[in-house]
């Protein structure tokens, strides 16, 4: 079976109301085949207060996305809940239990990685990254967040052309979302 690596996703909230997701846009087919180079991979939602990034298998992440979205209005935009709810549907759905992807979601209060595991994480720092490239970004992202004043949107991009200049699965056609 041929593998896609589909992406590089990275958030960074600073302070209060500085929150942005940016991914790259290449979905590589095994190791060598780049598919497509202008992927996007975040997107807002939920009367645009939310802001959401995916990694992994696109038509899943798509589908999880759309199933977010009804959570989050099931839950009136509550992301805590919405995530829970989405993550024991996908975990206890045989449809859904083989979907390959993660997502990060964030709002003005929360920032939180899903997964199909059931899992839902805040992470204890205002960064996190997922994907292909994603230890690349996470790192960068670290180190600038830690060492410069730059705004959370500056972070996101330095952190993915860092990522992309190392990640073969990552490129440097960056999309970005903010809050």
């Amino acid at each position: 079976m041929i593998e896609f690596h589909a992406t590089t996703i990275v958030a960074v909230r600073r302070g209060e109301n500085d929150i942005c997701i940016g991914g790259d846009g290449q979905v590589t087919m095994g190791e060598t085949a780049i598919m497509k180079h202008k992927a996007k991979k975040v997107k807002k939602i939920y009367k645009n207060s939310v802001v959401t990034g995916f990694a992994g298998s696109v038509s899943d992440a798509f589908s999880l996305t759309e199933k977010f979205e009804k959570k989050l209005e099931e839950h009136s935009g509550n992301l805590k809940k919405a995530a829970v709810a989405l993550a024991q549907m996908w975990r206890s759905d045989k449809g859904m239990r083989n979907l390959e992807a993660l997502m990060i979601a964030a709002d003005k209060e929360n920032m939180l990685l899903i997964s199909g595991n059931g899992e839902v994480i805040e992470p204890d720092e205002d960064f996190v990254a997922i994907g292909s490239g994603g230890n690349y970004a996470y790192a960068a992202a670290n180190a600038l967040f830690n060492h410069t004043e730059m705004d959370a949107e500056q972070i996101v991009r330095e952190s993915l052309k860092i990522a992309s200049s190392i990640c073969v699965y990552t490129n440097d056609n960056i999309s970005v979302e903010k809050l």
